[in-house]
């Protein structure tokens, strides 16, 4: 991620999603991702692409972890770099509202309940 640091930076905006411990009004004890991996780094290299272009900003990257995460692990994690604040944070969240609308990533969540497939859209 050293492209992220540079003298030219005046803004580096993070977004680190982890793992909670509720979801509609269950506890959640941990959740599983899968994904179509070929696919899913093809789909993040081109949204990374997209927010370069549209979006005044010098670098970003996307990492998603995948299997299964406990209770405060970082799932996803997504930094950007521009020289002004407000480029990068418009482009962190526009990356991280693309990558739960278009990446085939899949999450099931374990509840007391029992375990269930959950949509990218609440």
């Amino acid at each position: 991620m050293e492209s992220l640091n540079s003298d030219s930076n005046g803004a580096y905006v993070t977004f680190d999603g982890r793992v909670r411990n509720y979801s509609k009004g269950q506890e959640v004890s941990h959740l599983e991702f899968e994904a179509y991996e070929p696919m899913a780094l093809k789909e993040m290299d081109k949204l990374i692409l997209q927010a370069l272009k549209q979006f005044n900003i010098h670098d970003a990257r996307m990492i998603h972890r995948l299997g299964t995460l406990s209770i405060g692990e970082s799932a996803v994690f997504i930094g950007v770099s521009a020289s002004h604040r407000k480029d990068a944070f418009a482009a962190c969240q526009f990356l991280i509202d693309r990558l739960k609308e278009t990446v085939p990533i899949w999450k099931k969540e374990f509840t007391s309940d029992g375990e269930y497939w959950v949509s990218a859209h609440p």
